[in-house]
């Protein structure tokens, strides 16, 4: 298996274009639902692009050391949401589709749990992998050669509290939040 870094820079590019492809589609949503963790950074963006409600849905497949072990899903109880109803037409997002379970058996459970709200449900990702068992409607690049993906905010998980406090700079030890600007799509 390759492996595949983003940097931060990349990373809001990513997004900005997953956006551009959905609003290019022509489709009307009115609800975005992010899977977290992965999702969320994708659909707080994508939620103040379009300026539409976010939902969260708490899931995790991910185990193990470098958490690179697939186990069980696991679903939240609920969405986390601020608006009293969840939208017809929502938009699922994460940050990428890898076996594709994970997917699929959210759109399952969306429809048990709030199928007598939404009529319709489409799905967006960073990338798609080959190995995934199911398309999404939305993505940014095809991974043929399905590599690990190093996304920037994993220099958080092997950040060490002690040192961060004793830093006298008040800079992140592990990366900048923001390598430079970023141009955001008229």
């Amino acid at each position: 298996m390759s492996d595949l870094h983003v940097s931060w820079t990349e990373y809001h590019q990513k997004i900005e274009q997953l956006a551009a492809r959905i609003y290019q589609s022509g489709w009307e949503f009115n609800q975005i639902i992010c899977l977290a963790r992965g999702g969320l950074r994708v659909g707080d963006i994508l939620s103040r692009i379009f300026d539409l409600p976010l939902a969260i849905l708490a899931t995790s497949s991910y185990r193990g050391p470098g958490k690179q072990s697939r186990s069980s899903l696991t679903f939240s109880r609920d969405l986390t949401m601020t608006t009293p109803n969840l939208g017809s037409h929502v938009l699922l997002v994460d940050d990428l589709v890898d076996s594709g379970e994970s997917l699929k058996r959210t759109l399952t459970w969306l429809d048990r749990h709030y199928g007598f709200y939404v009529d319709e449900v489409r799905t967006a990702v960073l990338w798609y992998k080959a190995c995934s068992i199911i398309a999404p409607d939305y993505y940014v690049d095809y991974l043929s050669d399905n590599p690990w993906i190093h996304q920037p905010f994993e220099a958080y998980e092997h950040m060490n509290l002690a040192d961060l406090a004793t830093t006298t700079s008040g800079e992140m030890t592990a990366t900048s939040v923001a390598d430079e600007p970023i141009d955001l799509i008229s």
